[in-house]
């Protein structure tokens, strides 16, 4: 089964920005690592496994656990989604 990878960056405002998107295998450490230390080299500061292959839903996830509640912008600079903040 894969998964969906989000990886961004927390800006202030606040907004959590997406700037990448991967599909791995739910829970490939090994994969997610390879993924992240170089997006987080280059100052990326946030990850997120999603189980669910599609991107739109991985980003709707992300808006509904870190978002919604603490009133953040989510941005999705990957795909252009913008999640359900009904």
């Amino acid at each position: 089964m894969s998964s969906t990878l989000l990886i961004g960056h927390w800006s202030e405002g606040p907004s959590l920005t997406i700037t990448e998107s991967h599909q791995v295998e739910d829970g490939d450490q090994a994969a997610i690592d390879a993924l992240t230390a170089p997006a987080f080299a280059a100052g990326s500061d946030w990850a997120c496994e999603f189980p669910d292959h599609r991107h739109r839903h991985a980003v709707q996830l992300a808006y509904e656990r870190y978002a919604r509640d603490e009133d953040v912008e989510l941005v999705d600079d990957v795909e252009g989604v913008e999640p359900d903040t009904d």
